[in-house]
């Protein structure tokens, strides 16, 4: 058993302690085992929070004069209190969750954020809040925000101006070989629309072929049938033959003849000579 200067001792820390803190919570407990009492002690402590099971009487006695007063009237039954010097999130966020966890171990009594006394559910929505570590991140982040924007503006001119030079470098590129493919496609178009032109020249080209081919007996025989003589006209040949040979050999006779004349009248004149002289004597 405590004696009364421990008492006093103990009665003196717990003020200082409460009176220096922002905001507490009271709460209850049964069947409390050793495991779970030193879980919520680590809880508590990661959470920046104190944590003790007190007596009433010594509770009451220390929150008089201080912001927990208001509170006294929850100090019945088993008693325990939890209080932190720091913000009351980091406090909310884990008995909340301890209590939810644990709802058949630890009842909630009040609660004391800022000298105001505060139910359960208060207590949850302040846990919903960011605490003071992500508070001064989110922070720091809107404060250096525009510096890094400033920064990434500053950074992104010759980015963008690269960019931009290596766009045109490849919008030029890719031009030529768009102009290269849409003439070749155009070449490729103009071969495919000649194509049906020159089957239909090739096509005419074996149909002409074909009708000569077919035309070439039908000529030879005409023109066997046009060198073979009509009858008639070998006759009338014959003919003409006939006359030229018996008009070669009158031709030939004639001098002949012509000859032989001149031969009688030579032979005769000298006859006619003769009886001249005759007649002279």
């Amino acid at each position: 058993m405590k004696s009364r200067e421990q008492k006093q001792k103990d009665l003196k820390a717990l003020t200082e302690q409460l009176s220096n803190s922002k905001s507490a919570v009271i709460v209850s407990f049964t069947k409390l085992t050793v495991n779970k009492d030193q879980e919520i002690r680590n809880e508590l402590r990661e959470a920046g929070a104190k944590y003790q099971v007190v007596k009433n009487t010594l509770a009451r006695l220390a929150v008089k004069g201080t912001p927990y007063e208001e509170a006294t009237e929850h100090f019945k039954g088993v008693t325990a209190i939890a209080w932190t010097d720091d913000e009351p999130v980091d406090l909310s966020k884990a008995v909340s969750k301890f209590i939810k966890a644990n709802g058949e171990i630890f009842t909630f009594k009040t609660g004391i954020v800022e000298g105001k006394v505060v139910d359960f559910e208060k207590i949850k929505e302040i846990a919903s809040l960011p605490s003071k570590d992500e508070l001064i991140g989110k922070l720091l982040y809107l404060l250096n925000a525009p510096a890094q924007r400033l920064a990434t503006v500053l950074s992104a001119i010759p980015r963008d101006l690269a960019v931009v030079l290596q766009q045109v470098s490849e919008g030029k590129g890719t031009a030529e070989t768009e102009a290269k493919e849409e003439a070749k496609s155009e070449d490729t178009a103009e071969a495919k629309a000649e194509e049906p032109k020159a089957e239909e020249a090739k096509a005419e080209e074996k149909v002409e072929e074909k009708t000569a081919e077919e035309a070439k007996p039908e000529a030879s025989a005409e023109t066997e049938k046009a060198e073979e003589p009509a009858p008639e006209v070998v006759e009338k040949a014959i003919e003409v033959a006939d006359e030229s040979v018996d008009k070669v050999v009158e031709e030939e006779s004639k001098p002949e003849a012509e000859a032989a004349g001149s031969e009688e009248v030579v032979e005769e004149k000298p006859a006619d000579d003769q009886e001249q002289e005759e007649k002279a004597e």
